[in-house]
């Protein structure tokens, strides 16, 4: 099952099929789902795609050898012994002289360990031999800081030469939902609310199960495959994880500014500001600004949150709850932990709905493009948006057959000095099954006076 991606999948076609040589740069956290993506667009055209080991020089050179007789249908290639990269990316080009080849080099982090100054011999290639053939050259990694540093920056090698580049993101909750059909739309909601937008995650819960059944079998045992995730993903990404750990965990459990971050981690607010700033980098957290507030950049009003609902999810109820889980006992987890807090996770999966509507759909009902989104802390309008012409926009979360909007009128009225006067008023009802989890409506003018 292959769900969601049909903006980037028609970007790659798009590129494939130009007459040009083509260099694109894919790159993202492990378990985004980059190398389905690109085996989804390879399927039904001439490619090659290869994943990198973490190997020796020549082992790689060897498994791409076998890759290009696989890709090509060509049994004369498995005689071929390539001495460097410069020679095997040469054969490639020379096979994609008369017509299109599409070729991916995946984790080519693991390329660049084995083989020093690996991204002076691609720029050195395809300033050469590449510019004479049809090639489609795709360099993927899941080193989110050596892709953009080795690969994109000014100071690499390879500035310049690309032709597109594509940062891989977590899916839509849209598209996260889609993989619990099966569900009452509550626990597909909460299937989000736990897992957010990893697709190797969402496929791990089986809809066939409940949710209760799936998180404990995935993530509340130790033989869980997501029991261990996150600190996987933080060794693949950061040398010394201990520090970050405790500063995420820290966030998720509700320290939201940098002197309380500090504080609970134990270190001062310079120190805890460094981590946190790699953290953004790397998109596992965020700061928030209040779209109120009127200078957002010099703004003390930020706040920090886990950008990722599985991390979240880990450090407020894996992590506190390890000892319990290696004992055998993340059913009482579930009950004492988990399930209390479900009415907090699937509220603020709705907000995420609601954010991400407004971001993508909102468009024809405010009647302008909305540019800026934000949380907003009100017990019913729960998001805010300006719109390209500098209009507000207050996203009130209601629940489905409210029709009375008690209170709303009160924050709308806070909000407009901040927002403007002619503040756009989007209602979200939360929906109790269908296929969509909230249903909007613009809110007349008037109503509320």
């Amino acid at each position: 099952m292959f769900l969601g991606r049909t903006r980037e999948l028609d970007v790659l076609a798009e590129l494939a099929a130009s007459p040009r040589p083509e260099l694109f740069v894919l790159y993202g956290r492990r378990r985004v789902g980059k190398t389905e993506l690109l085996q989804q667009f390879c399927r039904g055209r001439r490619a090659v795609y290869f994943l990198a080991a973490q190997v020796r020089e020549k082992d790689n050179l060897r498994a791409f050898r076998d890759a290009l007789v696989e890709g090509l249908n060509d049994p004369l290639a498995a005689n071929v012994d390539f001495p460097d990269w410069g020679a095997a990316l040469s054969f490639a080009a020379e096979r994609a002289r008369e017509e299109r080849l599409v070729l991916v080099l995946d984790e080519f982090p693991y390329l660049c360990e084995a083989t020093k100054g690996l991204p002076s011999i691609v720029q050195r290639f395809w300033d050469t031999r590449a510019k004479a053939s049809q090639l489609m050259l795709v360099l993927c990694g899941s080193q989110v800081s050596f892709m953009e540093s080795e690969v994109l920056a000014e100071t690499s090698p390879l500035f310049g030469r690309r032709t597109g580049q594509r940062r891989l993101e977590p899916l839509r909750p849209p598209d996260a939902l889609r993989f619990f059909d099966a569900w009452p739309l509550r626990e597909r909601v909460l299937g989000y609310a736990i897992l957010g937008g990893m697709p190797a995650y969402l496929r791990r819960f089986d809809p066939a199960r409940s949710l209760r059944e799936n998180c404990w079998r995935e993530v509340l045992r130790p033989e869980g495959y997501l029991f261990d995730e996150v600190n996987f993903l933080l060794r693949a990404e950061l040398t010394s994880p201990a520090t970050y750990n405790s500063i995420l965990a820290a966030v998720a459990r509700g320290a939201e500014k940098l002197g309380d971050v500090a504080l609970t981690v134990g270190v001062d607010s310079p120190t805890a500001n460094k981590y946190l700033t790699t953290l953004r980098e790397l998109q596992l957290v965020e700061r928030e600004v209040p779209l109120t507030d009127p200078d957002p950049l010099r703004s003390r009003r930020g706040t920090y949150r886990v950008a990722d609902r599985f991390l979240a999810f880990h450090f407020r109820h894996v992590q506190p709850n390890a000892a319990l889980i290696q004992s055998g006992r993340g059913q009482a987890v579930w009950e004492r932990a988990v399930e209390p807090d479900l009415p907090r996770l699937h509220a603020d999966a709705l907000v995420d709905c609601a954010i991400d509507h407004l971001r993508t759909s909102s468009a024809e009902l405010v009647g302008d493009e909305v540019v800026d989104t934000a949380r907003n802390s009100g017990a019913l309008v729960r998001a805010v948006a300006r719109t390209s012409s500098g209009l507000g926009v207050a996203a009130a979360l209601v629940p489905h057959g409210s029709l009375g909007l008690p209170g709303l009128a009160a924050e709308l009225a806070a909000l407009k000095p901040a927002l403007g006067s002619r503040l756009i008023t989007l209602v979200y009802r939360v929906a109790e099954r269908g296929d969509e989890p909230l249903l909007v409506e613009r809110l007349p003018e008037g109503v509320l006076k």
